[in-house]
């Protein structure tokens, strides 16, 4: 099996494509919110994205079926005229687990950006943050661009930290990184939040912030069915990571 392979499940031609990444990270914010975007818009799968460097389980449907753990992008079109961009939606159940992979799976998402014409990314996440007032949840910002930062501060995005410069782990930060290389505008948008559990909360304030950067509408009705649908998921994650915790010799799957 090779390290990674992207199955193309259609051909696709977008109009001024974005690439906005959704993945499972702290607090699950942005997986969260891209997840729920998706489905809103009725996104359509165009890819899947399977590799080694993902945890080794299969998922099993209610049906008995079972499917590899991937990574999937889906497209909306823009219905309105003008100069709407279209989308390009990564989601999946994990990120890899190695840091080779976690380079190797970034660098083949803007490589497919790259060729699909995408001009700008943005990655959704979670920042974690000790001291947070629930009715006033901070929207926080890092770019591969300094010209950019006007244009996220006019909707509220913080860029500037006086305690410190910290940094961003995993595919929400390496995609704005690599994209760099290749010559692709990045933004990492951050909704606080403990990380301690999923936030619905903070994936709200974040979409909400992040739909009036895009100029689109979404309803929000169904945001708590998402987050738990997501909860049961990471569950059953955790819950195969603590078995294997227990017993380091013996690796436990479905058989």
């Amino acid at each position: 099996m090779e390290d990674v392979i992207i199955n193309f499940l259609k051909d696709v031609k977008l109009r001024n494509p974005i690439l906005i990444q959704g993945l499972p990270g702290v607090g699950n914010v942005g997986k969260l919110a891209v997840d729920y975007m998706k489905d809103e818009l009725k996104s359509i799968k165009f890819a899947d994205i399977i590799s080694k460097y993902f945890p080794p389980q299969v998922l099993i449907d209610h049906d008995g079926t079972i499917r590899l753990v991937n990574n999937e992008l889906y497209y909306y079109k823009h219905s309105g005229s003008g100069k709407g961009n279209d989308l390009i939606m990564v989601v999946g159940d994990y990120q890899s687990l190695t840091p080779e992979g976690q380079y190797e799976l970034a660098d083949r998402i803007i490589r497919i950006a790259k060729n699909m014409n995408v001009k700008r990314i943005y990655t959704l996440a979670g920042y974690a943050h000790n001291d947070i007032n629930k009715n006033i949840i901070k929207i926080w910002g890092a770019t591969n661009n300094k010209t950019l930062i006007k244009e996220m501060e006019k909707h509220g995005v913080i860029f500037k930290r006086d305690d410190y410069t910290g940094s961003l782990v995993g595919a929400s930060g390496l995609l704005l990184g690599i994209g760099l290389q290749y010559g692709i505008d990045a933004v990492c948008l951050m909704g606080e939040t403990s990380g301690y559990f999923i936030d619905p909360k903070s994936a709200e304030t974040l979409l909400k912030v992040f739909i009036k950067i895009l100029g689109i509408n979404l309803k929000f009705e169904n945001l708590q069915k998402k987050a738990k649908e997501i909860d049961k998921i990471t569950q059953k994650f955790q819950d195969i990571e603590d078995e294997n915790k227990e017993d380091k010799d013996i690796l436990n799957y479905f058989a």
